[in-house]
């Protein structure tokens, strides 16, 4: 049994194990063809550990895609949980009112990075979000319009789909999705368009993709029918690229130039990730809208739509929802922000990155197929390369499968990348010990 004091993996069988491959065998006949990744079949978790069903113990790098920041089962997430469970569980608050969804709103409008009066439109997830922001502003704006970025991911569902741009995969087959939406290159420092290295010359990256937009309204998408420019002030799935630090900022300009809206996606970074509670306050840039989930409530189904107030809907049921905002999931959400703040976990996210950060760059030395090491806080990556920049997608797919058959969960991202996210209370030791099975993987990987 887990007791969410174990710093060290414990791999007893294969991998999966005799109890996995039948839970793994009825989920192929019952289940939607979706993303697995792993065979791993979860028993039972706490902090950054868990226990599958054959007893083998892993350290979990995913933190359930970005999602338990507290670490599993976070006791006073739990405990509030329980109690809300108890009283009522559902009761539509886009219909009625109460308590725990206006004090879950009031407290995300004293830690979100915009400087005004905002509302929040409460959803299930981060494509909701999405929607819900797609829809905010072309009520409010009028204009009909968005821009995104190549490498984007804002969701799946037809609208949010329209704006990501990740994989060609999740396009696929499923054209026509909502039209009006013009994507263009987002300033990756390893990999651009425009042959600039981003580390070296920063600046001149962050010029050419602006100047780049600026083209595109003078020859064919007309500036004042485009209502909001999407982006993730960190890259998620598209390989957690980090952009120069003055891209942002000259963003904001460009958008206030045009009357045009900034959405900043923080479903991935948000919620102490990076070591900031919103990824956008490292490059001191205020957004109109922004979108969060995952992080917010420790593993109960809940995103937000948070917006200037000004742009809020005028007329009853232009946009509504069921689920929106559960009482549950609020109350999971009001203890999530309070964790991150009473233990401190923006410093140990700081702490624990830098350390994160020196490792993967010393990895990076010393194996040449690392091509790439970045991220900010406990939001890092490594991209694997054959000769030069080649992606080398296979050898990252086969240190993922070494490295949970040695204990150490870990997720994809972008070409060839693999993404580090462990929960945010992770210890050094935790972290030396992946990071020990991961160099263990790769060795054995090349």
């Amino acid at each position: 049994m887990i007791t969410g004091k174990e710093n060290k993996a414990n791999i007893i069988s294969a991998i999966p194990g005799k109890n996995a491959k039948k839970i793994v065998a009825r989920d192929n006949k019952v289940l939607a063809t979706t993303t697995k990744l792993a065979p791993v079949t979860v028993k039972n978790a706490k902090g950054a550990v868990f226990e599958d069903v054959d007893g083998n113990v892993f350290l979990d790098f995913t933190s359930g895609v970005g999602v338990v920041n507290t670490g599993h089962c976070h006791p006073l997430v739990v405990k509030a949980v329980q109690k809300q469970a108890a009283e009522v569980m559902h009761f539509a608050g886009t219909d009625f009112y109460y308590d725990v969804q206006v004090s879950l709103a009031e407290k995300i409008n004293d830690i979100i990075p915009i400087n005004d009066k905002v509302k929040i439109y409460f959803g299930n997830s981060g494509t909701e979000a999405v929607e819900a922001a797609i829809k905010l502003v072309r009520w409010s704006t009028k204009r009909k319009l968005f821009l995104s970025f190549m490498g984007a991911f804002h969701g799946r569902t037809m609208g949010s789909l329209s704006l990501t741009a990740s994989k060609s995969l999740h396009q696929k087959n499923y054209f026509p999705s909502m039209p009006g939406v013009f994507h263009v290159p987002y300033p990756n420092p390893y990999r651009n368009p425009f042959g600039i290295d981003g580390y070296e010359d920063p600046q001149a990256l962050t010029n050419a993709t602006l100047d780049f937009m600026e083209y595109m309204f003078e020859k064919y998408v007309p500036p004042e029918e485009v209502g909001a420019i999407f982006f993730e002030s960190v890259q998620g799935e598209g390989g957690y690229i980090v952009p120069p630090k003055d891209f942002a900022q000259k963003l904001k300009k460009m958008t206030e130039e045009h009357g045009i809206l900034l959405v900043d996606d923080e479903i991935q970074a948000g919620f102490g990730r990076t070591g900031k509670m919103f990824a956008i306050q490292h490059w001191n840039t205020e957004p109109d809208i922004v979108t969060i989930a995952k992080g917010m409530g420790s593993g109960m189904p809940i995103g937000a739509c948070v917006f200037r107030a000004k742009y809020d809907f005028d007329t009853d049921g232009a946009h509504s929802t069921t689920f929106g905002g559960n009482l549950v999931a609020c109350a999971a959400s009001l203890a999530t922000i309070n964790v991150i703040e009473k233990e401190h976990l923006l410093d140990n996210a700081v702490k624990m990155g830098s350390h994160l950060g020196k490792r993967l760059g010393e990895f990076k030395e010393t194996y040449q197929q690392i091509g790439d090491a970045r991220g900010v806080g406990l939001m890092q990556a490594t991209e694997f390369v054959y000769g030069g920049k080649k992606p080398a997608k296979d050898l990252r797919d086969k240190i993922i499968k070494n490295a949970y058959r040695k204990g150490l969960l870990i997720l994809p991202c972008g070409i060839s990348a693999i993404r580090y996210i462990p929960p945010l209370i992770i210890n050094r030791e935790q972290l030396d010990h992946g990071l020990d099975i991961l160099e263990g993987a790769i060795r054995e990987s090349l």
